[in-house]
């Protein structure tokens, strides 16, 4: 036992040795043993590089600037508008966002060419304080021009923490007015509805904000408290809903379908996967409308179509924003998440809304179109979808 104690204190130094040495000639190792020990070669180049530049460019820099900046090009190199890489701070918007609050001046918006189109402006939010009104265009934020940039880019610019400013240049009525907002903690309303009349006929009217978690339920009651008041009919308003979770899609379609498929799914790394309605619908006797517009996606577009193949309601509107994919979160060990598409989705029928991939497809086309004149104050395709429900 000696002899063998004495024999190891001699081969530690040479091991010691020989495994610096090949430390440093990986390719004379065995594929399975190089694996091992030396690790992911490519990741380590990432390291090594972020460590040069933190460590000896001319200037001082923040680590965690370039992981983020490396990781959102990494990302945005995909050419997938609907892919993204959340920082930490916006991660965290994020998860708010899709529990139904978040910080900022409570509004939603798309891009154009000049800037931002007002879409929706929440009651009693800075924006609302501030009068921007539906149709209003956003050029500038904080005097610095936002045309050409994408609608998420130039969102993050008027997000921002509760109680700071920012500053908006607004055009409306081909006038331009300046529009400092302090933000503040928006909770955002996902359900907003109500009793309406046509023709002596009630209809319950319901607008879904977006299909963040608990939407479902709110929805719900919504819905069937003013059935168990009368109504006769539903308008569900999907306009400028650009959809959430994939789940609380399911649920709403599961408020109107009784029974049957709602959507597929399937990936290159993700199995197929069909989702049923869970049970708990509504009457069958109960006519349904669904209303859309450019702006409805997604989970929207899961509904609308799940409800029109199934023979379940109408489509009145605008042709839908045509997405054909979705996307799942995945947490980074930063506190940062990557939002990336991993599959495409099928309606009952078949069919995919998308252009193929990531390209933007046909969507769906109404059965009836109508379409809103922000010129006039009277809605004219929500007037068109309570006349069909009636």
């Amino acid at each position: 036992m000696e002899a063998v104690l004495r024999l190891l204190a001699l081969l530690a130094p040479v091991a010691l040795v020989a495994g610096l040495w090949l430390g440093g000639h990986p390719d004379l190792l065995p594929s399975p043993v190089r694996d091992v020990f030396v690790g992911d070669s490519e990741g380590q180049v990432y390291e090594d590089a972020l460590d040069t530049l933190a460590r000896d460019y001319y200037r001082e820099v923040d680590r965690k600037r370039l992981l983020d900046a490396s990781l959102g090009q990494a990302v945005d190199s995909l050419d997938d508008r609907f892919s993204h890489y959340f920082s930490p701070r916006a991660y965290g918007d994020f998860q708010q966002q899709t529990e139904g609050r978040f910080e900022g001046v409570g509004m939603t918006v798309e891009a154009v060419d000049r800037g931002l189109r007002v879409l929706t402006v929440y009651d009693g939010s800075p924006a609302d304080r501030g009068g921007l009104e539906p149709g209003d265009l956003i050029t500038h934020v904080n005097g610095r021009s936002i045309a050409g940039r994408d609608a998420d880019d130039a969102t993050t610019q008027i997000k921002g923490p509760a109680g700071t400013d920012v500053t908006l240049t607004v055009v409306a009525r081909g006038r331009d007015r300046r529009v400092r907002l302090k933000r503040a903690e928006v909770d955002i309303p996902v359900v907003k509805s109500g009793m309406r009349r046509v023709g002596g006929r009630r209809i319950a009217y319901a607008h879904l904000a977006g299909f963040t978690q608990g939407a479902h339920g709110e929805l719900g009651r919504a819905v069937r408290g003013l059935l168990d008041k009368g109504a006769r009919g539903v308008v569900l308003d999907l306009r400028n809903n650009g959809g959430g979770l994939l789940n609380e899609a399911v649920l709403v379609s599961s408020l109107f379908l009784p029974d049957g498929e709602i959507v597929s799914t399937r990936g290159r790394n993700r199995a197929e996967r069909t989702y049923r309605a869970s049970g708990g619908a509504i009457s069958g006797d109960v006519d349904v409308v669904v209303l859309v517009n450019g702006q409805s996606a997604s989970a929207s577009e899961i509904v609308a179509g799940a409800l029109h193949d199934r023979d379940r309601a109408t489509l009145v509107g605008t042709r839908t924003f045509g997405k054909g994919v979705f996307q799942e979160i995945e947490p980074l060990p930063n506190g940062g998440a990557l939002d990336i598409t991993v599959g495409e989705y099928f309606l009952p029928s078949g069919r995919n809304l998308g252009g193929g991939g990531v390209a933007k497809g046909a969507g769906l086309q109404p059965d009836l179109r109508a379409q809103d004149d922000p010129k006039t104050r009277r809605d004219e395709a929500l007037r068109a979808a309570l006349r069909e429900a009636a």
